[in-house]
């Protein structure tokens, strides 16, 4: 039996794992049994701007759901936003973006970007469109007539343009635009299905208006919880330094992945591994650092190989973690409030912890390559380097001064 027949509750069962809302939450189902009733398969889409050129784990969330829909037999469809692009997604956001790319440097980038999506959804199988391609034939009364179907009100109800306006931050007329055109690709592309992030819903529910003024079936938006990045607390992000990137070294992501705080390995391995969830539990019922192990080798097998990952395993174990840590090392509590933004200068996270009696002697400590931070001890560079805290984080002050923060 084809995978696109599959009963609707087998269905069910792969799309909706790490799936934090589904809206409408009932529609889903239903559409589901239609395609199967009728052979055709939905269209899902998944829309990427590219403004870099590194993919990270954060952007496989919602590719490895697309992923999932292609292998039940549905439509995966990519829209590269080289005319979003230039505007700049303002989801989450304090204040507009600095700097607008060219469409030389957008292309150059969705050439990148479509490369690296390629390790997670079968492009062979997948429709790709360029935004630019409706949007660059509008004549200006075309915007002003699409323009004239979303009130500045409803654009106020979006978390990030309420926050500005309470602020009296400015908002710019061309950001008002972006959740516009996000909305109308799906009006273009005839999607069934929208996936994205949380942040996305407001632009999700505006193309199921547009959809339903157009006379077109309306899509369902499917979200998925925000990964958080290295630091356990913000969402993952290259600006952030917090990323693993996909394209990463195996022995660079292995690194990477054992710096993870405890508290985050469950939702690694729900949104970024298939491993069945009572077999999750299991694995972290043991130690953390062998949880670790097998949740890094399990995601580099899927860019790499499974001998690609163990060598970066080995290599790991053997260079870093070959038993080198200390059996009792302490647990010292910082609060939330003590950082800034997640983070804390070099020598004031000394302090703070109590490894180092004053600010003067946490900077001589550092000056004199003492100070490391991490289980591989990544050597501190400068007194004012500012550190991610995050839960389970190793300090080393000299040989015999160390400790594990725990965040409270």
């Amino acid at each position: 039996m084809p995978a696109a027949f599959a009963a609707v509750e087998d269905q069910l069962r792969v799309l909706t794992r790490g799936v934090e809302k589904i809206v409408p939450g009932d529609e889903l189902a239903r559409k589901l049994q239609h395609s199967r009733d009728t052979g055709i398969p939905l269209r899902v889409k998944y829309g990427i701007d590219p403004t870099g050129i590194d993919v990270h784990l954060g952007h496989t969330v919602p590719l490895r759901k697309i992923r999932q829909f292609q292998d039940l037999g549905h439509q995966a469809v990519i829209i590269i936003g080289n005319y979003t692009a230039m505007v700049g997604d303002p989801s989450g956001r304090d204040e507009a973006r600095s700097k607008r790319l060219t469409e030389a440097e957008v292309e150059a980038n969705a050439r990148n970007y479509l490369e690296q999506v390629g390790k997670v959804v079968d492009m062979s199988r997948a429709e790709v469109h360029r935004n630019g391609d409706w949007f660059g034939r509008m004549s200006f009364a075309e915007v002003l007539n699409l323009c004239g179907r979303v009130t500045v009100a409803q654009l106020l109800t979006r978390e990030d343009f309420a926050k500005r306006y309470r602020e009296e931050r400015p908002i710019f007329l061309h950001e008002c635009l972006y959740p516009v055109m996000q909305a109308w690709d799906s009006v273009e592309i005839r999607s069934d299905v929208e996936l994205g992030g949380t942040e996305q819903l407001y632009s999700f529910m505006l193309a199921r208006d547009l959809q339903a003024q157009q006379g077109l079936n309306q899509q369902i938006g499917m979200m998925s919880p925000i990964l958080v990045g290295l630091d356990g607390i913000r969402r993952m992000g290259k600006s952030l330094g917090n990323y693993i990137g996909i394209s990463e070294h195996p022995y660079e992501m292995m690194k990477k992945f054992m710096q993870l705080p405890d508290n985050v390995m469950k939702m690694y391995f729900e949104l970024l591994t298939e491993v069945p969830l009572e077999q999750v539990d299991q694995i972290l019922a043991g130690h953390p650092k062998e949880a670790k192990v097998s949740l890094a080798k399990n995601v580099i097998a899927q860019y790499y190989d499974a001998a690609q990952a163990d060598e970066a395993a080995a290599r790991w174990q053997g260079e870093i973690g070959g038993g080198s840590l200390p059996a009792d090392i302490p647990d010292v509590s910082l609060r939330h409030d003590q950082l800034q933004d997640g983070a804390l200068p070099a020598f004031r996270l000394l302090t703070e912890l109590s490894l180092c009696a004053s600010g003067s002697e946490a900077r001589r400590l550092i000056a004199q390559g003492g100070a490391k931070f991490g289980p591989e001890k990544t050597p501190i560079e400068s007194q004012d380097q500012l550190i991610l805290v995050h839960d389970g984080l190793l300090i080393w002050a000299g040989k015999k001064k160390y400790c594990r923060v725990r965040l409270g």
